[in-house]
């Protein structure tokens, strides 16, 4: 068996020529990665539902826009969170704050079922995700050798992005080769 590097805490983003409609233009934060599959949420992808509407309790530290995003097709009925915790982590530290688990630099998944108030003073920025997307083993590495994916660097605002909808665009200008092109591939390439 080969070993998997891990890609935990990087961002996949769609190429042009990924056909699955559910990862169309996606900007996907992998939070686990390892030989026995992949976990992620998709970044851009907000809905019409008010984070009030579904867990008021959180609503006061959710960033802007204030909706719950569709993180992927796997468990849309399921909720996690992913939060930024502002200052860089101490080696004796561990997770550090309760109700907070560190998945890379600053970003990290919140535990839903703490009280808000425990996190309320730390938190830099708060987003709600309905679903993941996920992977099994080997799966993603085919999809990459494919062509279906870029992997970049990612970034601690990613996950507040105010922006959503241009986030696809912005993560691929901000390359520094020739990735920075992609970003100007047009929505629908037959009108060009």
């Amino acid at each position: 068996m080969t070993e998997v590097s891990s890609l935990t805490g990087r961002l996949l983003v769609a190429t042009p020529k990924l056909a699955d409609p559910n990862f169309d233009r996606a900007v996907v934060l992998l939070l686990d990665h390892d030989v026995e599959g992949t976990l992620g949420v998709v970044l851009n992808r907000p809905t019409p539902v008010g984070v009030g509407d579904v867990l008021e309790t959180w609503a006061a530290l959710a960033g802007t826009p204030q909706v719950v995003f569709q993180g992927g097709p796997v468990s849309l009925d399921s909720a996690l969170a992913l939060a930024v915790v502002p200052g860089e982590p101490r080696p004796d530290e561990g997770s550090g704050l309760l109700g907070w688990r560190r998945v890379h630099g600053a970003i990290g998944l919140v535990d839903l079922e703490a009280p808000p108030e425990l996190l309320a003073a730390e938190l830099g920025s708060l987003r709600i995700f309905a679903g993941y997307s996920g992977w099994g083993p080997g799966q993603l590495e085919k999809e990459l050798v494919d062509g279906a994916w870029y992997v970049v660097e990612s970034e601690p605002g990613d996950v507040s992005a105010p922006d959503p909808e241009r986030m696809w665009r912005s993560v691929l200008r901000r390359q520094r080769n020739e990735l920075a092109m992609v970003a100007t591939y047009p929505d629908d390439p037959s009108l060009n």
